[in-house]
């Protein structure tokens, strides 16, 4: 895991082409590995994300979380900004890639939230970013489940700790080193699941969002198929249980012997039936 986690977070320092410096300030040109302690995703499973911070969508309303959550659907967390050169833009477009693969749409079963932990950007660009990403996205009613919001320092230093999220801000350069990744939140706020990455398995995500609706949507396969995999989250992603597997497998040989020995049996009680009759008829004729 320490492997994954320091590709992904070399990769966005990569991106944002910055590093860490002496004093606390990030310079050009300096091992990246040393900002590694100072950026990153602190897992907070469970944890309760503040619903009364007040924020900005793209519209210029200001707004609260709280807003978000009360119609009962799980949110998608992404913290970016939008002005990153590459890593913020690369994990929106995974986002959009992976849900237009997965049956659920953002407005009807969850919602979105892209919120940008850059003080300094304005409604205007989220709107922007807003309609180039509901655009790819390409999901009717889509743009009444993904918002984009922005706010001033104090909710954003909030959102960020209560999830985790650690990042560092370059004023030489003005550009940020950040992780990439997602927080999927329950109906009432509190952090269920992490994402990390440019890239996401729809598979994980159809899970997570069942999972984090506390099952009220999602289809008997879908029951069943969390029976088998179970969220790791060292690896942000689902992986097969083995012995669930086993057990599956178990119960439905059960299932599969008790209705061949059913059919067999109504089998046998039939064709006894047939003879008897037959044999009435014999001894009547």
């Amino acid at each position: 895991m320490k492997t994954v986690r320091t590709a992904c977070f070399l990769f966005a320092l990569g991106a944002c082409g910055f590093c860490a410096g002496p004093g606390g300030r990030l310079r050009a040109g300096n091992d990246p590995r040393e900002v590694l302690e100072r950026i990153g995703f602190d897992q907070k499973l469970d944890a309760q994300v503040p619903l009364d911070l007040p924020f900005m969508d793209e519209s210029g309303k200001t707004v609260a979380l709280k807003d978000y959550f009360k119609n009962g659907k799980p949110v998608i967390l992404a913290l970016v900004y939008h002005a990153c050169p590459m890593l913020c833009g690369a994990g929106q477009n995974g986002l959009v890639t992976c849900l237009r693969a997965i049956p659920y749409t953002a407005g009807k079963e969850f919602e979105i939230l892209t919120v940008s932990f850059n003080p300094a950007e304005t409604t205007m660009l989220s709107a922007a970013k807003k309609a180039e990403y509901i655009k790819s996205y390409g999901r009717a009613g889509a743009a009444s489940g993904w918002h984009f919001l922005t706010g001033d320092k104090t909710s954003i230093d909030a959102l960020t700790q209560a999830v985790g999220y650690r990042y560092v801000y370059d004023p030489d350069t003005k550009q940020f080193a950040h992780p990439s990744g997602l927080v999927l939140l329950t109906p009432h706020g509190r952090i269920s699941r992490y994402y990390y990455g440019i890239e996401y398995y729809p598979r994980d995500i159809d899970f997570g969002i069942v999972e984090a609706s506390q099952n009220r949507i999602g289809t008997l396969t879908d029951q069943v198929l969390l029976y088998c995999y179970r969220y790791d989250p060292m690896t942000g992603k689902y992986g097969l249980v083995i012995i669930n597997v086993l057990r599956l497998a178990g119960i439905l040989t059960v299932v599969a012997l008790g209705s061949f020995v059913a059919v067999m049996i109504r089998r046998d009680v039939r064709l006894r039936k047939e003879r008897l009759d037959q044999t009435r008829v014999l001894k009547n004729g």
